[in-house]
């Protein structure tokens, strides 16, 4: 895996770290992020939209990362924009 570090939540302290990368071989941003609340992981599960199914995939997780990252998240969407290779 060829990641590249994009940021980590300037807010972080011990045992805290929001985290965004870039995964370049893949061309997928990668995230770590807070665990979801048992209720908000059953809002997401029981979200409905067309074409989707309801539930959260056994493969998939739920992950929150705080606003004050956006911008590291626009990098990281950014960075994958750029590559030739990415339509």
């Amino acid at each position: 895996m060829s990641l590249r570090f994009i940021g980590i939540d300037p807010d972080t302290g011990d045992g805290e770290s929001p985290t965004v990368w870039v995964d370049e071989q893949r061309n997928e941003i990668v995230i770590q992020g807070w665990k979801p609340s048992p209720g908000l992981n059953a809002e997401c599960a029981g979200f409905q939209v067309p074409g989707h199914a309801v539930g959260i995939p056994e493969h998939e997780q739920v992950v929150r990362v705080p606003a004050r990252m956006a911008a590291m998240l626009k990098e990281a969407c950014s960075v994958l924009e750029q590559r030739p290779d990415v339509p």
